[in-house]
């Protein structure tokens, strides 16, 4: 069965056009590069930019999909054709800067980088998952097919298909490891897209690499809800982290932050983290942006809230779920002390991990379970 997933070079035929996604390991971005994608959601696209549950970005009813990609390579997002739609790392969005037991920020460059020296993980499917966790346990709890958990002793836990392994390894065998992790599961694998998918394949793939395990972690439950708000950086400087309503970020609001002129992470929880601000500008930030959709306040129902595409975008949809949640939400409609999560079919894309209640369309209304 061929890859689906869609990437910046393979766009997807979504029911309102091709739709792109931008692999943004760690979910950083530069402000050049926000910038360019503002341009180009706005001049050739919708008009918005979607944040997905790994960090990445879309960009829906693409016009010029040749033209997007090449706009993309300009500005450093499409390092490697072949390997562009397996750059799925997720890394602790507040490493170095807000508490955690280790810096990741190195690795992601370093596991990219090798990802895309490797020819054979030009193999892997677009749905698998690598992630650096710094040891506040934010990551381990969305599954990963690779990923490490820092711990107290300097060491980093081996996860594979969402599960610790009992395998320690060292900072500097991190990437290495991922790695050949990586290339035995495409080894193994037929036609499974995830780790979980392929019998007992942990297991096999710590035989064929030779790892020997350990007494395995309990790992920390999926994140419900994320950081939002003022953050103290470790270095005196101030973090701002923002949700968004429905994880979409406005072409406008995309330029207004990349004129702030500080690093950027688009997070797991289609929140967005601006860095290294100091705090007279971190207060003009709120004031200014706050009005135009950055939401700052933990308590907003909107940071519990999340939906799938929904109509128009989507042609399995029975609901235009988007405006619908909206509508929910203006007339305070929805719990304040649980996750909700809309979709428009059985499906339930989007769906976020852990405990969430499913509001799913029928055709004839929405059915809660």
């Amino acid at each position: 069965m061929p890859d689906g997933c869609p990437g910046a070079l393979t766009t997807h035929l979504a029911a309102d056009g091709p739709l792109a996604r931008i692999r943004l390991p760690g979910g950083v971005l530069r402000p050049g590069q926000m910038q360019v994608l503002a341009q180009a959601a706005a001049e050739l696209g919708d008009g918005t930019l979607e944040l997905t549950s790994r960090g990445n970005i879309q960009v829906r009813a693409v016009k010029d999909p040749d033209g997007l990609a090449s706009r993309l390579a300009d500005a450093g997002l499409l390092p490697s054709e072949t390997h562009e739609r397996v750059r799925n790392i997720l890394a602790s969005p507040l490493s170095g800067r807000v508490d955690g037991l280790a810096d990741v920020r190195a690795l992601v460059g370093e596991l990219d980088a090798g990802l895309c020296a490797r020819p054979d993980l030009a193999e892997l499917p677009g749905r698998v998952l690598f992630a650096l966790d710094d040891g506040r346990g934010d990551l381990c709890g969305l599954e990963p097919d690779f990923g490490v958990y820092a711990q107290a002793d300097g060491s980093y836990a081996l996860l594979l298909a969402g599960h610790d392994t009992g395998v320690r390894v060292q900072r500097d065998a991190v990437v290495s490891t991922l790695l050949e992790c990586a290339g035995s599961f495409v080894e193994l694998r037929r036609a499974e897209w995830r780790v979980a998918e392929l019998d007992n394949g942990a297991a096999r793939i710590l035989k064929r690499l030779q790892l020997t395990a350990g007494p395995a972690l309990t790992l920390p439950a999926p994140v419900e809800v994320p950081p939002i708000g003022w953050l103290d950086q470790v270095d005196g400087r101030v973090a701002l982290a923002a949700g968004l309503a429905n994880g979409v970020l406005g072409a406008r609001l995309g330029e207004f932050l990349a004129a702030i002129d500080r690093p950027l992470i688009m997070t797991p929880w289609r929140s967005l983290v601006v860095c290294d601000l100091d705090e007279e500008p971190a207060e003009q930030v709120v004031r200014v942006l706050a009005p135009m959709g950055l939401i700052f306040d933990a308590a907003s129902p909107w940071i519990r809230v999340s939906a799938c595409t929904g109509s128009p975008g989507c042609e399995k949809s029975l609901a235009d779920v988007r405006t619908d949640l909206a509508a929910a939400v203006d007339a305070r409609m929805t719990p304040r002390d649980e996750r909700q999560h809309w979709s428009g079919c059985e499906r339930r894309c989007g769906r976020p991990k852990g405990e969430v209640t499913d509001v799913i369309a029928t055709g004839i209304g929405y059915r809660v379970s």
